[in-house]
Order: structure tokens, then C-alpha cells, then sequence
């Protein structure tokens, strides 16, 4: 999906949000048990019942490779379900030397040999430009490199100064040169707030995916005040927010209800941002 696309899908649905697909067998309604592949069951009604309100799907890979061969099956099933025109989004935050991040990508990008083909993959920058590049050797996917995260432990890297800069800033000033807007994505927490505008500053073309709204606490009027561009800029991620919000059988019912919520709210920010009509 072209940056395009992506957009166009946002003025469509009035919306740009993100569902997280953090399955849990501990966590899913108790009914589900009975069937043979419980999370895949959970995830194909979620989908079923949000689909026509988020613009993009993204299955923590950790909830499905805790599980083995049972749980790399659900996370193959689970992206063939979805459907083509929604942006998929594997986040595996790989990154390692050449080699093996080669191997990654192909497990993330190459439905020939993996069965899987998502649009994006999440990716730890850490170790520099050659452990990125294997992924972004795939022109037609996206790299969604992590700068800014939303859990309590960021500052102890993140915000350290490098010369004028704080780390994240180095890595996005940095990485920003490895590939395009077209190809490169970022991770900027919700709960960061404010810091949305120095990312701006840096990057003001880019998409930014934004976890932390919901659960994290992350505030969306907050993050579009700062984060939002000409063509949006934003995917904003809610997963137990929206996937958890019911436990009884008609859980996929209140998790269209969360998601509803998000989106009427994402819809009014549009429409005053001139984005849609």
C-alpha cells in the first residue's frame, strides 16, 4: 500500500485508527475455548465487527510466537483475513546484523516462502543502517523504525543528550535518510504528547504510529494537536481498549463500540483539519 492508498483509506473511512491485535488466550472470553483455534476465532470477530472503522491491523507478533507452530498458524490465518484494502502492520521489532534481518523480512514480507506479506514491519534501529536495510530492500513495503515509545522506561535511552540532540532525535534525523516518507514510518508514543512537535520539526512528512492511546493513557486530541500533517501523518493504535471491552459472547459487539468511539472522535478531527469534507 502506497502512502496514497493509505491516506485515500483515511478520507474513506473518516478514520485513522489502528487496531491492536494483542491476543490472549488468558484474556479472550472464556466461550471461545471451545473452539479449535480459540485467538484465531477471537481475532476473526474483531476484525468482522471493526473493519469498516480502523484503516490499519497490527498483531503484536510476541501474543502468537509464545504459542509455537499453533501460534505462527493463527498470526499466518489471522493476515490472510484481514481484509487487502486494510494496512497490516507485523509488529516484531526486529533488528539484527544483515544477514539475519534479511531472514525477517523475508518471514514478514514474503508470502512465497512465509505465507505472510504484511505491508509493514516494526523494527529496532539500534544497531544501524545495515540491520534496516534487508527490510527496506522490499520497495514495495514499509519500514516503522521505534524513536519514540510510550512506556515508562523510554528515558533511560531516548531522551539522553547526544551532542545537541536527545537520542531519539539522532536516530530520526539519522534514519530519516535511509529511505523516503514513502517507505519509512516511525513510532511516536501517545504519551509523549507535547514531544509530537519536535518530531514534526524533524519529520513533518512521515506517518507516525501511535500505540498508548486508551489503556496507555495517551491523549488523541493531545497527539494531533502536534502530530497531525497534510495527509494525516497518523495511525493511532488501541488494542486492549477496543479488543478487551466486552468478555461475554457479545465482546465483538463492544469492541465496535470502542471502536466507534475513536472513530467519531478521529472523524471530528479530520473535518476540522479540512482532511475530509
Amino acid at each position: 500500500m502506497t502512502k496514497q492508498q493509505l491516506f485515500d483509506q483515511i478520507q474513506k473511512k473518516r478514520s485513522f485508527l489502528c487496531v491492536g491485535l494483542d491476543s490472549s488466550l488468558d484474556k479472550i472470553p472464556q466461550h471461545l475455548l471451545k473452539y479449535e483455534n480459540p485467538i484465531l476465532e477471537f481475532n476473526k470477530q474483531i476484525i468482522d465487527a471493526t473493519k469498516d472503522l480502523c484503516v490499519a491491523y497490527k498483531p503484536n507478533t510476541a501474543f502468537y510466537e509464545c504459542y509455537g507452530k499453533k501460534g505462527w498458524e493463527t498470526l499466518t490465518e489471522t493476515w490472510k483475513y484481514i481484509p487487502q484494502d486494510i494496512f497490516t502492520i507485523a509488529d516484531a521489532k526486529r533488528g539484527d546484523i544483515g544477514n539475519t534481518s534479511a531472514m525477517y523480512a523475508e518471514t514478514f514480507f514474503n508470502e512465497a516462502s512465509s505465507e505472510m506479506s504484511f505491508d509493514s514491519v516494526t523494527v529496532a534501529p539500534y544497531m544501524g543502517s545495515d540491520s534496516v536495510m534487508p527490510f527496506l530492500n522490499f520497495k514495495d513495503k514499509w519500514v516503522i523504525l521505534l524513536a519514540l515509545t510510550s512506556n515508562s522506561g523510554h528515558a533511560d535511552f531516548q531522551l539522553q543528550p547526544i551532542g545537541e540532540d536527545r537520542l531519539f532525535e539522532k536516530v530520526i534525523k539519522t534514519s530519516s535518510t535511509w529511505a523516503t516518507d514513502e517507505q519509512m514510518m516511525y513510532v511516536v508514543g501517545a504519551t509523549r504528547g507535547a514531544a509530537f512537535g519536535d518530531v514534526r520539526k524533524l519529520i513533518p512528512n512521515h506517518f507516525l504510529l501511535v500505540p498508548g492511546v486508551g489503556a496507555q493513557g495517551g491523549d488523541l486530541q493531545e497527539v494531533c494537536k502536534y502530530g497531525l500533517n497534510a495527509q494525516c501523518g497518523l495511525l493511532v493504535n488501541s488494542a486492549r481498549g477496543i479488543i478487551y471491552a466486552g468478555k461475554g459472547e457479545d465482546f465483538a459487539e463492544k469492541a465496535r463500540e470502542e471502536a466507534l468511539k475513536l472513530q467519531q472522535e478521529m472523524e471530528q478531527i479530520l473535518i476540522a483539519a479540512n482532511l475530509v469534507g
